[in-house]
């Protein structure tokens, strides 16, 4: 569901299969979300804040020089120095193919794995949001399951 609520992120080439970097460099991720400046900002600020548990890791560094060189909110953002990690909130979407909707998040650390961890995105029972979601899936499972005649 994240290819189809977000992006593809296995058609991406491998160094460039990062959220932020999505969010701050890909035109669509500025048009899907309609708080994309705050959505945008907290990435930036999460960023920061996972340079400063792995100062030395070459790819992060890599990937900030990166940003900073094509983003100016990236960069303006950037030397602002705020760290903050969201664990909870909203993202408010206009999705190319079921319109508005506003999904929430929790995200969940993996006990003895500082490095990962799993976004969990819902909706409310009942919703305009749930009925878009509950499309999108529909639309994704139709869309993916081979046709067969038999």
């Amino acid at each position: 569901m994240a290819k189809a609520l977000f992006t593809d992120f296995d058609a991406l080439p491998p160094a460039q299969r990062n959220y932020t970097r999505w969010l701050l460099l890909d035109l669509e991720a500025r048009t899907l979300f309609v708080d994309w400046d705050l959505q945008a900002r907290a990435a930036v600020e999460n960023l920061r804040l996972d340079v400063g548990r792995t100062p030395d890791d070459q790819p992060i560094q890599d990937l900030v020089t990166e940003l900073r060189e094509h983003s100016r909110e990236f960069d303006r953002w950037w030397r602002q120095h705020r760290v903050h990690q969201r664990t909870h909130g909203s993202k408010r979407l206009l999705h190319p193919l079921v319109g508005e909707l506003t999904v929430q998040y929790e995200t969940f650390a993996l006990p003895g794995d500082t490095e990962t961890a799993v976004f969990l995105y819902s909706t409310e029972a009942g919703s305009p949001s749930r009925h878009a979601l509950d499309l999108l899936t529909s639309w994704t499972l139709t869309s993916t399951v081979p046709y067969s005649e038999s």
